[in-house]
């Protein structure tokens, strides 16, 4: 029944749909912090529901049946984005396990043991031994930290305030924080370069996420091009293959990326990019400009008709 509910849903007037589900991290243990991030059991439960339920294809495989009109019923897509050490050491294992492939959206300047910048905020605000913390010179006042609940808050804020300001303007900001907590924070969050190498040795695609991770939308249109460029050239080294996807930081059309962002990527020779634009793609789906779906459901059977409703939502983008 599942299956043939799938296979009605997934068709358009121009062919089959796909979906694009996006991961980031996928932790060995749940974290107590954010109990909603995607751990290792979880992961295995999804993908389970994936192998049986769905047709899973490399994303460039998925794109290329799209333009071809041969895509079959029930398409989906795995994509994990930034580049987290665990892709390598939690999400591979199990992929392999299922007989499953992923695109894995690798920001470059971070492997090797350097760290995300709201990593950084979250490893430090994660630290704070104080019931509060006084984030005035900052911007965002008298943090609470009394509670778990007030702890995660807090995080979110300070990386909301954040997250559009200057590249150098938040660095400074986070360094600040991260003096005034004065506590170790723990290495080894981001993959290596063996490690990306490793993913595209076991035929998982390698693709480009920028540098940095900027905010292409705030950043000096030549800039943005040296961010894209130069991540995937550094990643093309790194694996000995063609990169060829991209994905947009952030990526929520006009606030994190603009229409000359997307000319950009295609006049850089990517053949697809995503965002994370709500929605299907179908055949008539700017291939650069592909949406994704989030799997938020914990519950198998809610995540299943929760993806099967989103075979009726057409992507909305403005970019």
């Amino acid at each position: 029944m599942w299956n043939v509910l799938g296979n009605l849903l997934s068709r358009s007037r121009r062919g089959r749909r796909l979906l694009i589900v996006t991961y980031h991290r996928v932790l060995a243990e749940p974290d107590e912090l954010f109990d909603e991030d995607v751990d290792a059991q979880l992961f295995a439960r999804q993908l389970e529901l994936f192998a049986t339920h769905f047709n899973v294809m490399r994303l460039d495989e998925a794109v290329a049946r799209l333009e071809r009109g041969d895509l079959p019923a029930r398409a989906l897509t795995l994509t994990f984005d930034d580049g987290y050490a665990d892709n390598h050491t939690v999400a591979l294992p199990l992929l392999r396990k299922f007989g499953l492939s992923g695109a894995f959206f690798v920001a470059s300047g971070f492997l090797d043991g350097r760290r995300m910048w709201n990593d950084t905020i979250i490893e430090a605000l994660r630290r704070e031994r104080r019931p509060a913390i006084d984030l005035e010179d900052l911007g965002v006042g008298r943090l609470d930290l009394s509670s778990l609940p007030a702890r995660r808050s807090a995080i979110q804020n300070v990386i909301r305030h954040l997250k559009h300001e200057p590249a150098a303007a938040r660095d400074a900001a986070v360094a600040r924080l991260v003096e005034r907590v004065g506590q170790p924070l723990p290495p080894g969050l981001m993959m290596t370069t063996r490690q990306v190498r490793e993913l595209a040795d076991a035929n998982m695609l390698v693709g480009a996420h920028t540098v940095s991770h900027p905010i292409l939308a705030a950043t000096d249109l030549a800039a943005a091009e040296k961010e894209i460029a130069d991540g995937r050239d550094q990643l093309q080294a790194i694996t000995g293959a063609p990169v060829d996807a991209f994905a947009y930081p952030n990526g929520r059309p006009q606030s994190d990326y603009r229409a000359e962002h997307v000319q950009l990527v295609r006049r850089l020779g990517f053949r697809s990019a995503v965002t994370t634009a709500w929605g299907y793609a179908d055949g008539d789906s700017n291939r650069w400009q592909l949406p994704r779906v989030t799997p938020w459901e914990a519950n198998p059977g809610r995540l299943h008709l929760r993806l099967l409703r989103a075979y009726r939502e057409p992507q909305k983008l403005t970019a």
